[in-house]
């Protein structure tokens, strides 16, 4: 897989090189590049926005460095494929597990990083006819810009890729896998010691009977999803 994320704030990006995402990277299972916005502009401010039409307040990302950062990303093209490019942004879509399954299966992605009020509408307008393109939202929330939302969905998307994790079947048993329909939030986990401060680990986990862990398990995925998620849960397993 390919990642490009174009932003304003480089360093922003630096997370990605830590952890299992960056073992990834060392390896070569995602080659990700980051592409500084202002190094597309052509004036001795380097200046990447300016007042919105009709007024308003903030300022709002011109499309000219966008159309060029974008413009250089897509010459790299060494397929007939469709890049996807992904702008974080309130207004999106909801990005939840099968969206980040959805990414992972994708050759390549560019992420574009807004910020202030957004990013000029053309320039998704145009770039339609060249990517796909996902307009995506982690939460029912305003950031002040779009790297922090691009480490949480590059993240997810990286993690499921063949080989990332440690443990092949620990995606499968994440919280919001498809195992999981009915009770998709995973329950309490323990390791040792047997007793910490008083509390003891659930004899039912040190029994070695293997069916009545994984019923534990299952029982315990309702309860929490009934009690943090009511929302998610599925009467018929209550």
């Amino acid at each position: 897989m390919r990642i490009d994320i174009i932003t304003i704030f480089p360093q922003y990006l630096e997370p990605l090189s830590l952890s299992v995402i960056g073992k990834a990277i060392e390896r070569g299972t995602v080659d990700v590049n980051i592409h500084d916005l202002r190094d597309f502009t052509h004036d001795r401010h380097r200046t990447v926005d300016d007042t919105p039409f009709g007024g308003g307040p903030g300022m709002v990302m011109k499309p000219e460095p966008w159309g060029e950062a974008l413009d250089s990303v897509l010459s790299e093209r060494e397929s007939d494929g469709r890049p996807t490019l992904v702008l974080p942004t309130p207004s999106g879509q909801r990005f939840d597990q099968p969206t980040a399954a959805g990414l992972a299966a994708t050759d390549w992605l560019i992420f574009a990083c807004g910020r202030y009020e957004g990013i000029d509408a053309r320039v998704v307008e145009h770039f339609r006819d060249h990517v796909d393109v996902r307009e995506l939202s982690i939460g029912d929330y305003v950031l002040a810009g779009g790297e922090a939302a691009v480490l949480v969905m590059a993240e997810a998307a990286i993690r499921l890729l063949p080989g990332v994790l440690g443990n092949a079947e620990s995606a499968p048993d994440d919280s919001f896998s498809p195992s999981r329909e009915g009770a998709p939030l995973e329950g309490p986990i323990y390791t040792k010691p047997q007793v910490w401060r008083g509390l003891e680990v659930p004899a039912v986990l040190r029994s070695g009977d293997h069916g009545a862990v994984a019923d534990w398990r299952r029982s315990q995925s309702v309860q929490r999803t009934s009690e943090q998620r009511p929302d998610l849960a599925d009467d018929d397993l209550s």
